[in-house]
């Protein structure tokens, strides 16, 4: 029988390659240190609690833009822009501007040497587990995977935004696709796997983001994985479709019509722990707590 479905978090027991680049020119005039045992002896003395949390993340999930760090972990974009311009200097953390063809993209933020260091420290393994290497950074600076990583992020990073805001609510469990991939293999293969914890409700949930790259045939074929993974586990959970267009929705819930799997979609736009309708339900639509009552049977979203 398969293992029922964690609801916690914890940290991973295996890892995928994380993939750094290398240095940009450093801001505000400031050069970035010389990597050296001084510097890896001093760094206890420079990081706070909120530092390691940020490394944890992004040895998890790889790399977090300005916008979203600013989300998970600070109350001002000043604050975060000058706190990660000293991380960076430190060598904790790496980063990288992707080409756009208009405008100029954020800063997009990896682990550096020093906070692949911390991680393993904190997680009590070797550094090599970590998988960790900064030569690999172009890969994925230059990915064609990278929008949508970013993309699958920023969605769980707008629900630990909610959090933050509010003490009812909580994220407690956020996995990467890596080690969805590690715990269900083939059978299902999803964007991320989360649980959402909301006034008493809790709600387990497997991400699909979809950018349009997939036919719509494509994405009802994903749900037989999910529903023989329903069949096996002891625990609910419901398949969330995240979608950038409403056009894009609106044609997946007429494919996904008739499935015996719990399904909701919702727009990009819209996804900050609200905005998700059941593909069973024409509307209103519904926060993912109240997604989890939908999933136990309590209640309709109609």
């Amino acid at each position: 029988m398969t293992r029922p479905i964690p609801r916690t978090m914890a940290p991973p027991t295996s890892y995928g390659s994380a993939v750094l680049l290398p240095s940009s020119p450093p801001a505000g005039g400031r050069l970035r240190l010389r990597l050296s045992d001084d510097l890896v002896t001093g760094l206890a003395s420079h990081l706070t609690d909120r530092d390691r949390y940020l490394c944890g993340l992004l040895a998890e999930h790889r790399v977090l833009t300005t916008n979203q760090i600013t989300t998970v972990a600070f109350d001002s974009p000043i604050s975060a822009r000058h706190r990660l311009a000293e991380l960076y200097r430190l060598r904790v953390l790496d980063r990288f501007r992707p080409f756009r063809t208009v405008g100029t993209a954020p800063h997009h933020y990896v682990l550096d040497a020093l906070g692949a260091m911390v991680v393993a420290a904190e997680w009590g393994i070797e550094e090599g587990e970590l998988s960790w290497r900064r030569d690999r950074a172009l890969g994925l600076a230059t990915s064609r995977q990278l929008q949508h990583r970013v993309g699958v992020n920023g969605f769980f990073c707008a629900l630990l935004g909610v959090a933050r805001g509010d003490p009812d609510v909580e994220l407690s469990t956020w996995w990467s696709e890596r080690r969805c991939r590690a715990r269900f293999g083939e059978v299902v293969r999803p964007d991320g796997y989360g649980v959402w914890r909301a006034h008493g409700s809790e709600c387990a949930f497997f991400l699909e983001y979809d950018r349009g790259t997939e036919t719509h045939e494509r994405l009802a074929g994903k749900l037989d994985g999910y529903a023989m993974l329903g069949a096996a586990t002891p625990d609910p959970f419901v398949v969330l479709f995240v979608f950038v267009g409403a056009k894009r929705e609106a044609q997946a819930r007429r494919t996904f019509a008739g499935t015996p799997v719990p399904v909701a979609t919702a727009l990009e736009s819209v996804t900050a722990g609200t905005g998700f309708l059941p593909v069973s339900s024409t509307g209103p639509r519904c926060s993912l707590g109240e997604l989890a009552r939908i999933v136990h049977g309590e209640r309709d979203c109609r």
